[in-house]
């Protein structure tokens, strides 16, 4: 079922394809071209159960080494106030 409005702005969703990536320990992984419904107002992205499943797989596959990883360039910035 596809949501109908997005829950931070309110902003409409169309069917898309967006960048998963999360930081696990040291190591960040990404994964491209994630099917999602993509708020057209703020970005923010909502994933089908299916598509939710899919992606704890990869993590887990990720978790227990059973995936061939690239590395990838990356930049970390701190910002101070």
């Amino acid at each position: 079922m596809k949501p109908s409005r997005c829950s931070f702005c309110k902003g409409k969703l169309d069917e898309g394809k967006t960048e998963f990536v999360a930081k696990v320990g040291d190591e960040v992984i990404s994964i491209k071209d994630v099917p999602a419904y993509v708020c057209e107002n703020c970005g923010e992205a909502y994933f089908t159960p299916e598509i939710s499943r899919k992606i704890d797989e990869v993590m887990k596959d990720f978790h227990g080494h059973k995936l061939l990883a690239h590395p990838i360039a990356a930049g970390e910035v701190e910002i101070k106030v």
